[in-house]
């Protein structure tokens, strides 16, 4: 993430979405399966926006039901393997579930399945037309920002953008984002 740049935070959704999965080293594999591999949701839903780097021994764990809300089993492993960027080595990337990320300790897909920590998350900042972003770290600190240049008709439903700041609303995770918004009121 911290090579990306201002133009690259700032450009069309779509492209701002690409960077992203660059940075977290997965391909864009929009047209792949799901469970194949399949990275379309990734940053285009409320809840697939955690980016999550694992070792080669956690990538096949399964949810055992201590994520609440998410599917017992949730096997990703060959998903994982598929999309992640080989020359970045072992283990791989996903865009993991947020859902549970509210509590303290976090009881995400992250946290809980991968035992790993969120290389970045994205948060939506909860301005007037929620159409800027901040990735921040596990820690909730800001990392980098983004405002995409096709404004709210381009980036994913409004609907989506809103859920993903409730389910952050008062954690770690939604700080840089509340000082935002208030920047602007």
């Amino acid at each position: 993430v911290s090579q990306l740049t201002e133009a690259d935070l700032n450009g069309r959704w779509v492209d701002v979405r690409r960077k992203l999965l660059w940075a977290g080293g997965l391909r864009d594999l929009s047209g792949a399966r799901p469970g194949e591999g399949y990275t379309g949701h990734s940053f285009n839903d409320w809840n697939h926006v955690d980016l999550t780097c694992m070792n080669d021994g956690s990538s096949d764990n399964q949810n055992d039901g201590r994520v609440k809300g998410i599917a017992v089993g949730n096997f990703l492993g060959e998903g994982i393997r598929t999309a992640s960027l080989p020359e970045l080595g072992p283990g791989g990337s996903w865009s993991t579930c947020a859902l549970g990320c509210n509590q303290d300790p976090p009881q995400d897909v992250a946290h809980l399945q991968f035992k790993a920590r969120v290389a970045f998350k994205l948060v939506w900042v909860p301005n007037e037309k929620f159409d800027t972003f901040v990735l921040v770290d596990d820690g909730g600190d800001l990392l980098a920002r983004g405002t995409p240049s096709d404004g709210p008709g381009g980036l994913p439903p409004l609907r989506e953008r809103v859920q993903n700041y409730r389910i952050m609303e008062g954690s770690k995770y939604s700080r840089a984002a509340d000082a935002i918004a208030g920047e602007s009121n």
